[in-house]
């Protein structure tokens, strides 16, 4: 094509495809469902099918430096009734608020001393509400200092893309976008120095990405102390 024509075509802005010369086409990012499977082992790296009903959870995270992906806080109940807290387990965004409303006809004293988030409530009667701020990441072990049975979990987190294991012990996440991230884990009961060598990096590509299995042990369950660092004392007064 002679230079003359194309310098006309590019001062109108087109190109012989019909194209506008200086722009280019749009193209969504692509997103992919991601699916993970809990599998229970007597020993470590012996798969003995899947684990099923245990509370656990994965979240991704960007490895390319600047990739933030932006999560909203929201205001979250964790319910106290019939010495319970409902749900156990409260996966939310990082600066969330969650309220700690007591419904119980007798006290309750809600406490966490681990690194997600540390505080106590302290004592407060029924029909009484207190709330914490969950301001960074973290795992929150939450229990009364006066019923050793009751416990939670909060986790709080600082990236939109995680999934809480179902029944059946698997995690799907669907629109995650495509990319390396470094994939995280919890499952209750795992003594935290396991769910770190759990941690690795992981690469979602266009479509179905499986990241495959996930192999939790069976550590042995011992009681929680109350805040003081002590045993539980028997309940010997009704009013709490």
């Amino acid at each position: 094509m002679p230079a003359g024509r194309v310098a006309a075509l590019l001062c109108l802005g087109l190109l012989s495809d019909g194209r506008f010369a200086g722009t280019q086409e749009a193209t969504a990012p692509q997103r992919t469902e991601v699916t993970a499977r809990l599998v229970a082992s007597a020993h470590r790296g012996a798969a003995h099918g899947a684990e099923k009903g245990r509370p656990a959870v994965i979240w991704l995270k960007p490895v390319a430096e600047g990739s933030v992906m932006p999560v909203t806080p929201g205001h979250f109940t964790l319910l106290q009734k019939n010495k319970m807290f409902t749900p156990h387990l409260l996966v939310v965004p990082v600066g969330s608020s969650v309220a700690f409303p007591n419904a119980d006809p007798l006290f309750h004293n809600v406490f966490s001393l681990f690194d997600g988030r540390r505080f106590d409530l302290g004592l407060y009667e029924a029909g009484t509400t207190r709330s914490v701020m969950f301001s960074r990441e973290g795992v929150s072990y939450i229990f009364c200092n006066i019923h050793s049975e009751m416990s939670a979990v909060v986790i709080s987190l600082s990236t939109p893309l995680y999934s809480v294991a179902d029944e059946a012990g698997k995690f799907r996440m669907s629109d995650v976008p495509d990319g390396q991230y470094e994939m995280h884990v919890w499952v209750e009961g795992e003594h935290q120095t396991d769910l770190d060598q759990l941690t690795k990096r992981v690469r979602v590509a266009v479509g179905s990405a499986d990241l495959g299995e996930i192999v939790a042990s069976h550590p042995e369950q011992g009681q929680h102390l109350n805040k003081f660092g002590r045993p539980y004392e028997p309940d010997a007064n009704p009013i709490y």
